[in-house]
């Protein structure tokens, strides 16, 4: 009897299927409604890392303002350095907690000269990973391989210079793009007529873009993002190879335009049928004495509806995809004389 009535009491005590289901569901109801919440906290914390790279590379600029006089060039190309020109980033290396790494790189050559090769085998210092330069979101946080070799033979970055509006260089008459930093460019605090807090210096950009380079693009700057690949004549096609190489000083790896504002597609259909989001640029700076570069290099990000920009002053803001296109324009232009309002 006492055996049977405990047997019973377990029964009793026991879920039942319907029971069981009932709190299988509930426990996926809250992990449904804790999944978002986990995901907005980690995007938060990449979204402050991301910023405080960029005031890491603010104070760099500005270390090196003190000791330099001068900003550092986008690029250098003064003839006698028109191959694999530096970029201004590797010039920032040593206020970047990179100083070993900037001490073995010999300037007075390419990157990828067997001298600097030897330094940092086996391809050279284009293949280091510089933290600093890479934002925490970004879905491509890997080298670049060489399609021959397998090895790796650059690294992309995710913070670019602003080089101008379309035109980027001018090597008939050194004219440039008018942005915070220029293809051979010495400009100080009195160069920024504007004044450092109404310039951008350094904006988003992600990595393993899909881009032409040395194509033929008009003088005149074309009005629509969507009508840019119409008017693209030639150059080279790489689905993913903009924004890869952070050592090199031309626009289409290191720099970004404001032709179109922050995270807008440019829309290229390309000859395997797929539809890609691209960057553009003609003759890259330095692979020509003659030939002008233009360039529509988005600012693009990870992070929902904005970028992450650094104002010249040091300062970082979040700029809105909607932020007016002229006003855009302006903050990405040192010395037009435009009004700067709310952004």
């Amino acid at each position: 009897m006492i055996r049977q009535h405990f047997r019973q009491n377990q029964i009793s005590q026991a879920f039942t299927l319907v029971e069981l289901l009932v709190v299988i569901a509930i426990v996926g109801v809250l992990i449904g409604l804790l999944l978002p919440a986990v995901q907005s906290a980690r995007e938060a914390a990449r979204k402050m890392s991301c910023a405080n790279n960029l005031k890491q590379l603010g104070l760099a600029l500005h270390n090196y303002l003190s000791t330099q006089r001068v900003f550092p060039p986008a690029t250098i190309v003064d003839g006698s350095r028109l191959s694999q020109p530096w970029s201004g980033q590797t010039m920032l290396l040593p206020y970047l907690e990179a100083g070993n790494e900037f001490s073995k790189i010999n300037f007075s050559i390419g990157y990828h000269d067997g001298i600097n090769k030897a330094a940092f085998p086996p391809n050279g210092v284009a293949a280091v990973r510089i933290p600093t330069l890479l934002c925490p979101s970004e879905a491509n946080d890997r080298a670049r391989l060489n399609t021959s070799t397998g090895q790796a033979e650059h690294y992309p970055i995710n913070y670019a210079l602003g080089v101008g509006q379309y035109l980027v260089y001018n090597p008939r008459n050194s004219q440039t793009g008018g942005g915070a930093f220029t293809a051979n460019g010495r400009l100080g605090q009195r160069d920024f007529i504007d004044g450092l807090s109404n310039t951008i210096g350094v904006s988003e950009v992600k990595a393993f873009m899909p881009r032409f380079h040395d194509s033929v693009l008009p003088t005149t700057q074309p009005s629509n993002a969507s009508d840019v690949a119409s008017q693209i004549r030639g150059g080279e096609w790489g689905p993913q190879s903009g924004h890869t190489e952070w050592v090199c000083g031309r626009a289409i790896h290191n720099g970004f335009t404001t032709a179109f504002g922050p995270n807008t597609r440019v829309p290229y259909r390309a000859a395997d049928g797929k539809s890609y989001d691209i960057d553009v640029t003609s003759s890259r700076e330095g692979s020509s004495s003659s030939a002008v570069t233009y360039a529509i290099v988005i600012s693009r990000s990870y992070h929902w509806g904005f970028v992450n920009s650094l104002i010249m002053d040091g300062s970082v803001r979040s700029i809105s995809n909607s932020i007016q296109l002229t006003l855009w324009q302006n903050l990405g232009a040192r010395a037009d004389g435009g009004i700067i309002g709310d952004y």
